[in-house]
């Protein structure tokens, strides 16, 4: 490897590593504004509007195109959890 030919590949990795960062960086700050939106559905799902919005869905109460995945107890659970686990992860 020619000496400019090893300044372009460390150049490249220097380039690849400070974008990763940077993306990183992001997602963290991202991850932290979106915990008050964690907090307020994991409020709904262990309150009583959550369990009648579900009992309502259960008898048919609520509009055929309606999307519902919150209504869906393993992922509301699964979405809390991962949560739990990713603030464990970044050491929250």
């Amino acid at each position: 490897m020619t000496q400019i030919e090893r300044v372009e590949h460390y150049e490249g990795l220097l380039n690849v590593l400070t974008a990763a960062q940077d993306a990183l960086e992001q997602a963290l700050e991202d991850f932290e504004a979106a915990q008050p939106l964690a907090e307020e559905l994991a409020a709904y799902y262990g309150g009583e509007l959550w369990r009648r919005d579900f009992e309502d869905d259960e008898a048919g109460r609520l509009p055929d195109g309606l999307r519902r995945g919150v209504l869906s107890e393993d992922g509301i659970c699964d979405a809390l959890e991962r949560n739990r686990e990713l603030l464990e992860q970044v050491g929250k």
